[in-house]
């Protein structure tokens, strides 16, 4: 298990080198494409499950990075509930991957979980030097997040069957990039020994 933190007064307890990144799956899917985006998204969903099932085992810690969707007003726990609601199209995908209480969030108010956003101190603080990153879309929000990871010199792992797009062959391409230009490793989730990092 990791060890316990005492900065941030007592809010981050964990430390750990590596933390696995959540971008954009508490997603209503309420936008134009976003049915089709869920068709690669469900399988991914349930990839991302059991890559956090063993990346909590090997104690490391999960950040949540998610959109505001230009609710200036609202914060996680409501953008979660909504997303839960009947007839909201990402329910399933939410449902797979619902937060748990010891996990951390963060809400970003453009593409990359950097700017303008608390992520930066929250990594800092966990002393985190891999990231692990998941989650929607792979050629947009995930690239530009694994973009300025890659500025601030962290290793980047962004396993290929724990991202999606809305077109797969700009999926493939967005992954083909940040492991040639970012020297991401894009291995399948199954691949992972989580256990030798945690």
């Amino acid at each position: 298990m990791p060890d316990k933190n005492d900065d941030l007064h007592g809010f981050v307890p964990d430390t750990s080198e590596v933390v696995l990144l959540l971008i954009d799956v508490i997603n209503d899917f309420e936008f134009e494409d976003g049915d089709r985006l869920l068709t690669h998204a469900l399988p991914m969903a349930k990839n991302i499950r059991e890559l956090k099932r063993r990346a909590k085992h090997a104690g490391i810690p999960a950040i949540y990075v998610n959109d505001n969707f230009g609710k200036w007003q609202s914060d996680f726990n409501r953008l979660l509930a909504h997303c839960l609601e009947e007839g909201v199209r990402g329910k399933p995908i939410v449902e797979l991957l619902r937060p748990e209480e010891d996990d951390y969030f963060v809400l970003k108010p453009k593409h990359s979980g950097f700017f303008s956003t608390t992520l930066d101190t929250l990594l800092d603080y966990l002393q985190a030097k891999t990231l692990i990153l998941t989650g929607l879309a792979g050629n947009i929000c995930v690239l530009f997040t694994a973009n300025d990871a890659y500025m601030r010199d962290f290793k980047l792992v962004i396993p290929r069957d724990c991202v999606a797009s809305n077109i797969t062959v700009e999926n493939d391409h967005a992954l083909e990039l940040m492991g040639k230009v970012l020297k991401a490793d894009t291995r399948p989730s199954i691949e992972l020994n989580l256990e030798e990092w945690g």
